[in-house]
């Protein structure tokens, strides 16, 4: 579910992340010792192979879950993301559900506590794996669908589709939210904007940083000149999350503020680029997009 930020002519416009979480959390207690509990991961299999009504409704059948032993060793306390918590066990989902519930002195007490009140995260088709930890009477149930690696082609070539996708788009009139734009000459690209799109995406990538600011302070302008461009008019479009150029610019035009950057008719040039950090988030694409008018 990509999510979208404004950065303006000089700035410009911000798409966020991919990841759909879910999460109904609450404060683990700090007990000594934790045991995985595949009594209760069995009766979840059960209800999702043969559920009964859930909110009223009788859902199909979902498929079996996987018992992963990253998940059952998952803390997520207050103030605590579920992705976070994941993603320091290893596991790098792009859609997580966790459940804590008290009390239940058993598996089978456990999921009769669960069964009705969370009956959707439990029968959700999308997850695939699941891990279920106990502490005395404490039970964490978390389920997820592992991240799978991005393969995208070169920056060169999805630099271009870029390129062509948004030529495409200024070819003819638009409205970006309230305002209207006429058709626009296509922007040339430009390799020094390239490359300072492709240094913001790495820097964003490395560090798991999502702003226009990028980690040593700097902004679009210092960062196009660094990269060797002299610039009138300077403007940048991120994303986060997108899994191809053609879904990048499909957001960044149905959000009004990317849009405007892109139908600006100011502009003449282009550079885009994207980084991965395959060692911690394969599946995860980082974006970026600048536009320029040379002095």
């Amino acid at each position: 579910m990509p999510m979208f930020r404004i950065f303006p002519v000089r700035t410009g416009a911000l798409v966020a992340l991919a990841v759909s979480v879910a999460a109904l959390l609450a404060t683990l207690p700090g007990v000594a010792h934790a045991q995985t509990n595949t009594g209760l991961i069995a009766l979840i299999n059960d209800y999702r192979a043969a559920p009964a009504s859930c909110e009223g409704r009788r859902l199909t059948p979902a498929p079996a879950l996987r018992p992963n032993a990253a998940l059952a060793r998952v803390r997520v306390g207050a103030g605590t993301f579920p992705e976070s918590a994941l993603a320091n066990v290893g596991y790098y989902a792009v859609h997580s559900e966790v459940i804590h519930v008290g009390g239940p002195q058993d598996a089978a007490a456990a999921m009769e506590v669960i069964r009705q009140p969370y009956c959707r995260v439990l029968l959700n088709p999308g997850a695939v794996d699941i891990g279920v930890t106990r502490r005395g009477d404490e039970w964490t149930i978390v389920l997820a669908r592992p991240m799978t690696p991005l393969a995208l082609p070169a920056q060169e070539a999805v630099g271009r589709q870029i390129l062509d996708a948004v030529n495409q788009a200024r070819a003819r009139p638009r409205n970006c939210g309230t305002r209207a734009f006429g058709a626009a000459a296509p922007v040339a690209w430009n390799g020094a904007l390239a490359a300072a799109a492709v240094a913001h995406s790495r820097d964003m990538a490395t560090n798991r940083h999502f702003e226009h600011k990028g980690t040593d302070g700097s902004e679009v302008g210092a960062r196009a000149e660094r990269a060797g461009y002299r610039w009138r008019l300077i403007g940048e479009n991120i994303a986060a999350g997108q899994t191809s150029a053609q879904e990048t610019v499909a957001g960044w035009i149905e959000s009004p503020g990317h849009c405007a950057n892109l139908m600006n008719p100011a502009f003449t040039e282009m550079g885009a680029g994207y980084d991965i950090r395959r060692a911690k988030m394969p599946g995860f694409a980082y974006w970026t997009q600048v536009f320029g008018v040379p002095r």
